[in-house]
Order: structure tokens, then C-alpha cells, then sequence
């Protein structure tokens, strides 16, 4: 059975830091891109930040860059999202998401437009306060 599971949300001060986590399983980890995507009240779901397993080749928002940090553990099967100085409009609902990683198609794609994206996680609340 393929699992996303994420973890690390919560409630934080802007300024503050949350490291967020997504544990997979049931499928080869190596194989995929993994990314994270959220969800504000009343917003469409954006991708922020995807990796891909096999090359470490990376992608973020405009919004997050130079703030967010997307990391992967392969022996875990586990990817990170460390989020430093944190704006208020960061709360959002976080998913983390998987898609088979083609080289040619980047992972830029992936967060960009969900292409190819197989398996969702059921997201963890982030909420950052002003």
C-alpha cells in the first residue's frame, strides 16, 4: 500500500521555523519526485517546493525561495521541508505529493502543473501568525 505521511505542522509566530516531514512507502522511493504543495482557505493548491530522489535536482516557488529548503533521505525514504521565517500568507494546508521523475520533464514541471503526480499525502496545517 503506497503512503505519504506528513508531519511537523503546527502553529507558529511569523518569523518562526517549522521543519515538515513527509515519510513514504509502498513504492521505490529512488523512482520519484516527491513535492510539496499547499493549500490556502479559498486558494487553488500550488506547488512550493519539489525534489527529485535519484539526482537531488531541485525547484521552488518564487514565493519561498531563499526561505524554504526542500531536502530528501534516501536510506528514511523521507523528505523534508525546512521553512524558516515564515510570513503569515505561508498558512496553508501542506501536502506532500509523488510522481515518477523524468529527467527530461524536471521536476520544475511536477510543482508547476502536477504532471504525473500518482499519490497524494493527506496534509498537515500550518498556520503562522502575525
Amino acid at each position: 500500500e503506497v503512503q505519504l505521511v506528513e508531519s511537523g505542522g503546527g502553529l507558529v509566530q511569523a518569523g518562526g521555523s517549522l521543519r515538515l516531514s513527509c515519510a513514504a512507502s509502498g513504492f521505490t522511493f529512488d523512482d520519484y519526485a516527491i513535492g510539496w504543495f499547499r493549500q490556502a482557505p479559498g486558494k487553488e493548491r500550488e506547488g512550493v517546493s519539489c525534489i527529485s530522489s535519484s539526482d537531488g535536482s531541485t525547484y521552488y516557488a518564487d514565493s519561498v525561495k531563499g526561505r524554504f529548503t526542500i531536502s530528501s533521505d534516501n536510506a528514511k525514504n523521507t523528505v523534508y521541508l525546512q521553512m524558516n521565517s515564515l510570513k503569515p500568507e505561508d498558512t496553508a494546508v501542506y501536502y506532500c505529493a509523488a510522481a515518477p521523475f523524468v529527467r527530461e520533464i524536471g521536476v520544475a514541471t511536477m510543482c508547476r502543473t502536477y504532471y504525473g503526480v500518482d499519490y497524494w499525502g493527506k496534509g498537515t496545517l500550518v498556520t503562522v501568525s502575525s
